[in-house]
């Protein structure tokens, strides 16, 4: 078997493991047993450097907002100190989980803070740029070298969008760049059939091509991919050095990108884990080819591990061609992979992962990991009854890890991971019955509302601290809004359909702070894209036209007036039948009119609920249904961070509502995937917003997610914040 495909692990497990694999001489090397004990070998003292700290700052989905497409027939916006600002709309950032302008100017305002908190180590969970574009990798690039000139060190691992396949795309590109008439422009790389085309309406510039691993790697190997002489130690699942010491010049040669290549098939992992693969399988694993990893361990002062590990999985599809592997198209996007692949397609790094926790526990290291994508649950447990309530594949509950992939990497003996992907503000652990615990901290983006970086800090080696700074104030933030209101009123005055589709909400442009407008852009996200996304009709319905005070005495109305009689009485509540099937009257009707008395015996009941927690009902009116969706997606997002913003009164109305339903409601009768429109009027929200508001109080009320710690010899993350407001 070809070197290329061949596993090793590091030799500084000790002694037994080298004599191991010396003593086979061969590449075909099966791996170590994976209950093989531990070599004994003396061990020094466990050193402790005097700051390790690392700031882990993640989905920062870096976009220069002042590039050069390196076109003039659209250098982009011309701004009034001769650049020219190349930005996407602000249609399309109220569109996306996440923004593309602003963000640039919260990077900045992120390493500003570390910096002056005395934070020199910096860790990217990935998702480090847009879309691996020359246009933002050597932007971030630069960025990232004016503070290492400051005396900060920075440690990159790929996320899904670096690199977006693992060879380069030379037909990438974004529709939605903005004009200085406020209207989009399309701008494809070179080999886009529109530019192949000679499509006059679009700019074509390869500064917007997506980049593979050899080039980012290339580009971005002082930022970790690559050893550093400071550098204590520094290698790959793939190093080996010689006579068991570490060596900075090999260091060197074992970073280039044609050393760090393993097998990967359609159906697992190649290389020395193929024959076992196949076995299993009872038949030969197909469209089998070499794939680059860059996972690395560093240790850039004493004492501090940290361990980037490459959690991308891209695995050769239907249009996989042998005879031209570098084509992109040829793999699936890693995205919806995680973790869950990497223990069934990438064996060598788990293996890995195993020998370096190991040595990390013999020597006493404070071990960091962070990869792009969660190993657990990030939905605070919540994902099954997401799956039952809302519509099929809303909040991408596809990116979940599966239970046993979380039993999977506690295996290895890793006890502490920090994730990103989602750009979630979370936390979650993990005990198995053979004592391993793993926790898993979830870093938010930069890019979205819940803005925030974490500070991890060891306080002993079973003890870690952990703070999440959260981006309130961003300098510059809204250096870019004069453009963004020419595309407002362009939208405003147009009457194309396309456009009038496309307006939004100015008042988001009167925010006066980053943490103001992340806020109200996820508001606007909610409404132009996730309650179409994610809700069902009814329910959609439902979440968009109630105020709190009417969800409140709905929870309580007990009515045999139907769905489809609300015409006859619209006046009680604003919903209607209209996401209802037409259904078959049975027994005898009471009157519309009586909705009006029963409304009112809800309505009084209700105002003892709200009374009991020391509130008044009318106040729960000012939860507008606008707020409603909004706060139940930022707490998706955001966790503890969301009912900080909310407030002690806002999350006391919602804790009525949350337990002020039946204890068990009517079943909801459906025609098909539609409720029946002879279903009473309380029974399709008393039976689905029971539900909503459980999942929305587990998502408020997970494992602390702004300042704790984590106790990983007792294995339990306690709350480190006592002002901590939480729905339980």
């Amino acid at each position: 078997m070809s070197r290329l495909f061949r596993v090793r692990l590091m030799p500084f497990a000790g002694a037994v493991v080298l004599a191991l694999l010396s003593a086979c001489g061969s590449d075909d090397s099966p791996p170590p047993a994976q209950n093989a004990p531990l070599p004994q070998q003396p061990v020094s003292p466990p050193v402790v450097a005097a700051n390790t700290s690392v700031a882990f700052m993640s989905d920062v989905h870096f976009h220069n907002v002042y590039g050069d497409f390196k076109n003039a027939q659209f250098p982009g916006i011309p701004t009034k100190d001769g650049k020219y600002a190349t930005i996407r709309t602000m249609y399309a950032q109220l569109t996306s989980t996440r923004l593309f302008n602003e963000n640039y100017f919260a990077f900045r305002a992120a390493l500003d803070d570390a910096y002056a908190k005395g934070i020199r180590h910096i860790a990217f969970p990935g998702d480090y740029s847009d879309d691996a574009q020359p246009m933002n990798v050597d932007g971030i690039a630069e960025v990232l070298k004016e503070y290492q000139a400051k005396g900060m060190r920075f440690f990159l691992a790929p996320g899904n969008h670096d690199p977006n396949e693992p060879f380069d795309d030379m037909e990438a590109g974004k529709n939605d760049f903005l004009t200085k008439d406020g209207k989009e422009q399309k701008v494809y790389a070179t080999s886009n059939a529109a530019c192949v085309a000679k499509d006059p309406t679009v700019v074509c510039t390869d500064q917007l091509m997506e980049q593979g691993y050899d080039k980012l790697m290339t580009k971005l190997g002082e930022f970790g991919f690559n050893p550093n002489k400071a550098d204590i130690l520094w290698e790959t699942p793939f190093s080996k050095y010689t006579a068991n010491k570490y060596s900075y010049d090999e260091a060197v040669t074992q970073s280039a990108v044609s050393k760090r290549e393993f097998e990967i098939c359609l159906e697992g992992s190649g290389g020395a884990f193929k024959a076992a693969g196949e076995a299993k399988l009872g038949k030969p694993f197909t469209r089998c080819t070499s794939m680059v990893d860059s996972s690395y361990l560093v240790e850039p002062v004493k004492g501090l591990w940290l361990l980037s590990i490459d959690a991308n999985v891209f695995i050769p599809n239907a249009k996989f061609d042998p005879a031209n592997p570098k084509k992109f198209s040829g793999y699936d996007g890693a995205g919806n992979a995680g973790w869950n692949k990497v223990l069934t397609h990438k064996m060598f790094l788990v293996e890995w992962i195993k020998a370096v926790t190991a040595r990390a526990k013999a020597e006493g290291k404070q071990l960091m990991a962070f990869s792009h994508y969660p190993t657990m649950d990030f939905y605070a447990n919540q994902t099954d009854a997401m799956k039952g309530v809302f519509k099929s594949g809303a909040f991408q509950t596809a990116r979940v890890p599966d239970a046993a992939t979380s039993a999977g990497v506690a295996a290895t003996g890793l006890r502490m991971h920090v994730g990103g992907h989602m750009h979630f503000n979370g936390t979650n652990d993990y005990a198995d019955a053979n004592g391993n615990y793993l926790v898993n901290v979830q870093s938010p983006s930069l890019a979205v509302y819940g803005a925030a970086y974490k500070i991890v800090t060891y306080k002993d080696l079973d003890t870690v601290d952990v703070q999440t700074v959260a981006l309130s104030s961003v300098n510059r933030f809204n250096e870019l809004f004069p453009y963004y209101q020419v595309e407002n009123d362009y939208l405003k005055g147009s009457t194309l359909p396309a456009d009038v589709a496309k307006r939004w909400d100015r008042t988001i442009l009167d925010t006066r702070s980053y943490g103001d407008y992340t806020r109200q852009y996820f508001g606007e996200l909610s409404r132009l894209r996730f309650m179409d996304e994610y809700w069902p009709c009814e329910m959609k319905e439902a979440a968009t036209t109630l105020n709190g005070k009417q969800m409140l005495i709905l929870s309580q109305l007990q009515s045999s007036v139907t769905l489809a009689q609300l015409k006859d009485n619209p006046g009680v509540l604003p919903i209607t039948a209209a996401c209802t099937a037409a259904g078959v009257v049975a027994g005898t009707p009471v009157s519309a009119a009586q909705l009006t008395a029963d409304w009112a015996d809800a309505t009084a009941k209700a105002d003892k609920l709200a009374a009991a927690a020391a509130l008044k009902l009318d106040d729960f009116a000012k939860i507008t249904p606008y707020d409603f969706y909004g706060d139940f997606h930022r707490t998706v997002y955001a966790g503890e961070l969301a009912l900080r913003d909310m407030g002690p009164e806002r999350v006391s109305q919602y804790k009525v509502l949350m337990a002020a339903f039946p204890a068990a409601p009517t079943a909801l009768v459906r025609i098909g995937d539609k409720p029946s429109d002879q279903n009473a009027v309380q029974v399709a929200f008393q039976s689905q917003f029971k539900q909503v508001f459980a999942i929305f109080k587990g998502l408020g009320s997970a494992k602390p997610s702004d300042r704790f710690t984590i106790d990983l010899k007792g294995k339990k993350v306690s709350n480190a914040n006592s002002g901590a407001l939480s729905f339980n």
